[in-house]
């Protein structure tokens, strides 16, 4: 039997481009995500899973007065009704809003182990019990007068509010973090009665700046916020920035002069027990000298001790060290990025959410009005069937006994209405004894003005705005900075940057001697041996000495060579003194062919005189010359066929330099007619006709100038009157004098 073959797709399946087809799909996980799951909402500043964990609780009555109930039954509840996903994530949320290390003001009451901020985790949910806090009430306050919408579950058996309308405003308050699809929010925990002084300022005048009373984020955990004014303010403005957060920390002295360091406060976020580890990696990897040891001290208070390594050093250094090499100083993201009234994801101001939530607040209170006008409306129709009954007993009696349809018969004589009539039959005989009319034309009376009074609340927006800072106030009274809970614990304390760390610091110092060889092998001896021995060290064959001299390992070595660069070398870091050391070049990129002219410790030097062969050079700044890679920093730029062979420092209090040729001729002019540069060929030192510079050096010109002998003597020569060879910059110089080195050089 032949089966027809047709192009059109099986039954149930859709023939769609795939891109389109999954990009439509994506979209509308997108937008799941982002709207009901990890952004919260401006108005109660909670998410879903937040929420329904609250309201799970409120209908298990865990109120602050009422006993513990074991978390499992919680959890349960809120995924079998209201949120069905997984019971670890929801755990893991409920513990999160009983954390007061995590959360600034808690919303559950945790019994049980919920987890530390060492970082531990929290018991199973079958071990640990809860009940709502006062600060979950405050946010509920409402839901039982229509003060919001509710919707069906996501199964329908339910019901569930959509927000909470409360008067505590917690999404500053107690802050946010989460990441959606393509955005993420980051919000710092608040102090409330900051935030409640600030909404009610705003409720005169919506445009007032609300720093002038939010002073910036207050976490659970304390520290100090050492941001500058102008940043915090800059960051509010945008709804985006970041705050710096420090540990809070203090110098304890000890008998004797010691002292040690104690942190009390960590910042926000950071795990203690993680901390310390780093903090131990450095003293272990000696990469913070100064620092000799930690320990924890904890108990319910966070207690850390750092120990120096010695009582000379300077704790503000050892904490700045702290502070740059672990999360003793970190940064908290702001990220304004919440949901609007209209369920719309954006990124606000700090004064654009406290208004959009005061604006919230009004419509909860016309909300609360409106039910409570109907709930009057009810009471006071069933208070006047109540005293028609009372006036009529005698006859309301008679009818019931007698009568089959009663409330029809009630309904026409007495002008009753159904609920009236109804009311008056449900009634129970125990309840007659308390049908006596001034009572109840005194609640009639009383219901009366209160209708009066919230119809005109109703229609009156100055009235609405007095019953607004009013309730606000009573709010802030209860979280006000004279109680334990609503204290501010972060301190705004602006600090400028964490000052380099002097190497000093970072690196143990020692004496060593450098030696260079002639081929340009480097080593580090360990102390400070006699530099007479030099010549006898071993040496490769057909090497030889260049260069030694003592140095610490602190120290920061220049290298000069023939083509004008300067590498810098970290005397920490050269190979020891056994062997023949390693390659220089290996260190930097200096090619074979270019002869290295200077090897120094740029220690005590402030300027160099450099010159090149041709009788060009300047004076430049030390710093000017330190290279911060190994491909070393250009200096001088030697004209084509010279090479530079001076760097000497510049001696302390000269005011003339010295130059002599290799033709002898020698030549003394001021120092002040040699410019400072930090880059260039130089000018003119000295000039010749026939020959290249020799040398050149710095001097006191009227302390004269000394050269060695020569020979095994080390005895010195010193001219001092040097008037006869003095002459003007680019001279070319006279015959030096008696007993100059036949070497034209002034070091011998």
């Amino acid at each position: 039997m032949a089966t027809d073959i047709t192009d059109e797709p099986p039954i149930g399946i859709l023939d769609a481009p795939f891109d389109s087809a999954l990009s439509e799909r994506y979209l509308v996980y997108a937008l799941s995500t982002i709207t009901a799951r990890s952004l919260p909402d401006l108005r109660d500043g909670l998410k879903p899973v937040h929420r329904r964990l609250l309201w799970a609780m409120r209908l298990l009555k865990l109120d602050p007065s009422q006993g513990y109930k074991k978390c499992a039954r919680v959890v349960g509840d809120v995924i079998g009704k209201y949120h069905p996903h997984g019971d670890q994530s929801v755990y893991d949320a409920m513990v999160r809003l009983a954390q007061d290390f995590a959360l600034r003001y808690p919303l559950v009451d945790g019994q049980g182990n919920f987890g530390n901020i060492d970082g531990d985790n929290a018991a199973a949910y079958r071990y640990t019990e809860a009940r709502l806090t006062q600060v979950a009430i405050d946010l509920m306050d409402g839901l039982d007068e229509d003060a919001v919408s509710f919707r069906p579950t996501y199964n329908g058996e339910e019901q569930e509010p959509e927000l909470f309308p409360g008067l505590f405003p917690n999404l500053l308050a107690n802050g946010a973090s989460g990441i959606a699809v393509g955005m993420a929010t980051s919000i710092p925990p608040h102090n409330a009665a900051e935030l409640l002084d600030a909404a009610i300022a705003i409720i005169d005048d919506p445009t007032i700046d609300p720093l002038q009373y939010v002073q910036g984020p207050d976490f659970p955990t304390g520290g100090l916020l050492v941001d500058a004014p102008a940043i915090i303010r800059e960051a509010y403005a945008t709804g985006r920035g970041s705050f710096r957060v420090r540990a809070r920390w203090s110098v304890e002295r000890e008998k004797g002069g010691g002292w040690q360091v104690v942190v009390s406060e960590i910042p926000y976020g950071v795990q203690k027990g993680k901390l310390i580890e780093a903090i131990a990696a450095l003293v272990n990897d000696r990469k913070l000298p100064i620092l000799a040891d930690v320990r924890d001290e904890s108990d319910a208070e966070i207690r850390l001790v750092l120990e120096p390594r010695s009582r000379t050093v300077d704790p503000q250094v050892l904490m700045d060290g702290l502070f740059r090499l672990t999360d003793l100083e970190n940064r908290f993201a702001l990220n304004l990025n919440v949901l609007d009234k209209d369920r719309t994801p954006r990124v606000m101001g700090l004064g654009e959410v406290l208004r959009a939530w005061v604006e919230h607040q009004f419509v909860v209170l016309r909300r609360r009005t409106e039910h409570r006008l109907g709930k009057i409306a009810d009471r006071l129709e069933l208070v006047g069937g109540y005293i028609i009954a009372f006036l009529n007993l005698d006859r309301v009696i008679e009818i019931i006994r007698t009568e089959d349809e009663p409330k029809a018969v009630m309904m026409a004589e007495f002008g009753l209405t159904d609920r009236q009539a109804e009311a008056i039959l449900n009634m129970r005989l125990r309840s007659l004894r308390k049908l006596e009319e001034m009572e109840l034309k005194r609640e009639q009376a009383a219901l009366e003005q209160e209708q009066a009074m919230l119809t005109t609340l109703l229609g009156s927006e100055a009235r609405q705005r007095t019953r607004m800072k009013r309730d606000l106030t009573k709010i802030r009274d209860r979280y006000g900075p004279d109680t334990a809970l609503g204290k501010r614990r972060t301190t705004i304390e602006e600090a400028g940057p964490t000052r380099d760390i002097p190497l000093e610091a970072m690196i143990e110092r020692e004496p060593i001697t450098v030696i260079l060889s002639q081929r340009g092998w480097i080593r580090a001896m360990k102390g400070h041996v006699d530099l007479a021995s030099a010549e006898t060290l071993k040496f490769k064959e057909g090497d030889g000495p260049a260069f030694a001299f003592h140095a610490q390992t602190t120290d920061k070595l220049l290298l000069a060579a023939e083509n004008g660069r300067f590498y810098t070398l970290a005397a920490d870091k050269l190979p020891g003194g056994r062997g023949f050391g390693e390659p220089v070049r290996a260190m930097v990129d200096l090619d074979g062919a270019t002869g290295i002219v200077k090897l120094f410790t740029a220690r005590g030097v402030d300027k160099l005189l450099i010159a090149a062969n041709d009788g060009r050079g300047f004076i430049v700044p030390i710093a000017e010359t330190i290279a911060e890679t190994r491909k070393g920093k250009t200096v001088m730029t030697p004209r084509t066929g010279a090479k530079l062979i001076v760097v000497r420092p510049v001696a302390a209090g000269a005011d003339y330099v010295a130059a002599v040729g290799d033709n002898r001729r020698f030549l003394v002019f001021p120092l002040s007619e040699l410019p400072e540069m930090t880059r260039g060929q130089g000018i003119q030192l000295q000039r010749f006709r026939e020959g290249q510079l020799a040398d050149a050096t710095t001097f006191v010109f009227s302390e004269g100038l000394s050269w060695p002998m020569g020979g095994e003597s080390g005895r010195t020569r010193t001219e001092v009157d040097l008037s006869l060879w003095r002459a003007a910059r680019g001279a070319a110089g006279r015959t030096p004098p008696s007993g100059f080195p036949r070497s034209n050089r002034f070091d011998g």
